[in-house]
Parts: structure tokens; C-alpha cells; sequence
């Protein structure tokens, strides 16, 4: 007969072989679940705070996906989009209809631009926005983005002549650069507030002239894929009417 020491660890030890029961049935139910990779194709030049804002609610869904992402140039990601290489691309642009792929672009949203400098740079210039960016060193996206010709026409405009000083298909390289004193740089407006944050920079100005476009192209006309979906989604929230 037990003693009433030993019926008290028989008792802790019922408990601990039920608690280690639970907790393997748990990690064997975890292990068996299975995680299906969402492949996302990035435009590279889709600015890094944009694809992070846009693609980060996927990893919060019930059924767990692993994020795979790849940057190219959209001809390239559209390709392999076309042979199911890839669940979508997040662009800045639709897919453009020169190519031969079956396809169809999303919209997800569209914003404004804020123009970013260094305390050092907007020291220097002129008082006043946009006169301020007259004769001002301007860092500008690459030929492959969007943004350009609407940005080059909108300066022509308002008078503004900056001097150009570097061109980047790549926005955090561009960003980079613009923390450095190398010049005023534009972004999107939604992400302004995190841009100015990471690289210690102050925004100069803004204007809603000059609209900033993101689209998830995929194989589907209606959306379905969970992932996808919970991109839209939070691109409408991302995107708000009359804020950006």
C-alpha cells in the first residue's frame, strides 16, 4: 500500500505523463499541418516599405503559409507567372499588354508622394514648397518605374528645375543615398511616416498630382487564392480614400 507520500507522486507524476501527452499530440498536429508557399514576384522597383505593408498580413492566416519572394523586373516575374512559377506579382503598373501572357492586373491602391531629405539638404534650399526643389539635388526612380515620367512632367509644371543627381530602380538604395545628404528623394505617401523614421530623414513637402500605383497581377480574373485575398485586403486598408 502507498504511503501518502507516495500517492501524492503518483498523482504529480499521472499529471506530468497526461501534460506530455497533450504536448506531443500538439507538436505532432503542429508538424502535420501543412505550410504552403505563397511565391510572390516583387517588381524591384516597388518601394521595400510597400511590398513589406502589402504582403506582411499574409503571414497572419489561419492556415500558415511560408513567404517566398523574389525581385526581378516585371517582364521577368510576368513569365514566370505564366508558368505557375509564381502566385503573384506586386507591381506598379499593369501588366503591359506588348506581352503575350495571360494575365490580369488588381489594383491594390494608389497615394501620393512626399519629398524626403536629410536636415543637412533642406537647410540649404529655398523656403517654400515646390520652389524649394528649384536648382535642389534630386534623387529620381530608375527608367523601369512608373513614378518617372509623372514626376519629370509634374517639375516641368510647377518651374522646378533640380539638379538630378542619381537614378535607382531599387528604393531603399535610393533611400539610403537621401539619408546620406545625397539629395531630396520622393516616396510613397502611405509609407512616409516609416521611411522617415528608418532613415532619420524630414519630409520637404507633398503633393497628390503625382499618384503612386501598386497592382497585384496574378492568374486568376477573380481572386481566391487566401493569401492574395489577404493582400487586397489590406492594400484597401493601406490605402485609404482622401488620406493619401
Amino acid at each position: 500500500e502507498l504511503t501518502d507520500i507516495g500517492r501524492t507522486t503518483l498523482a504529480y507524476a499521472d499529471e506530468i505523463f497526461h501534460v506530455g501527452a497533450e504536448l506531443e499530440e500538439t507538436l505532432q498536429n503542429r508538424a502535420t499541418t501543412p505550410v504552403h508557399p505563397f511565391r510572390v514576384g516583387i517588381a524591384d522597383v516597388v518601394p521595400k516599405a510597400i511590398a513589406y505593408q502589402l504582403l506582411a498580413p499574409a503571414l497572419t492566416l489561419a492556415e500558415p503559409v511560408k513567404l517566398v519572394c523574389t525581385e526581378d523586373r516585371l517582364e521577368q516575374l510576368a513569365a514566370e507567372l505564366s508558368i505557375h512559377r509564381l502566385d503573384m506579382v506586386l507591381a506598379d503598373r499593369p501588366l503591359p499588354s506588348t506581352m503575350d501572357i495571360k494575365g490580369y492586373s488588381h489594383p491594390l491602391g494608389e497615394c501620393g508622394i512626399a519629398f524626403l531629405a536629410a536636415r543637412s539638404v533642406v537647410k540649404k534650399l529655398k523656403p517654400g514648397f515646390p520652389d524649394a526643389l528649384h536648382g535642389a539635388p534630386l534623387l529620381i526612380p530608375g527608367e523601369d518605374s512608373a513614378l518617372r515620367v509623372p514626376l519629370l512632367r509634374w517639375l516641368e509644371k510647377k518651374g522646378a528645375a533640380p539638379t538630378i543627381v542619381g537614378e535607382f530602380d531599387d528604393s531603399a538604395l535610393m533611400s539610403a543615398f537621401g539619408q546620406a545628404g545625397a539629395g531630396i528623394f520622393p516616396v510613397p505617401l502611405t509609407t512616409a511616416p516609416a521611411v522617415m523614421k528608418q532613415y532619420q530623414v524630414i519630409e520637404l513637402g507633398r503633393t497628390l498630382d503625382i499618384r503612386e500605383r501598386f497592382f497585384a497581377i496574378s492568374v486568376e480574373r477573380r481572386l481566391s487564392h487566401p493569401a492574395v485575398l489577404a493582400v487586397s485586403e489590406a492594400a484597401r486598408r493601406s490605402f485609404e480614400p482622401g488620406t493619401v
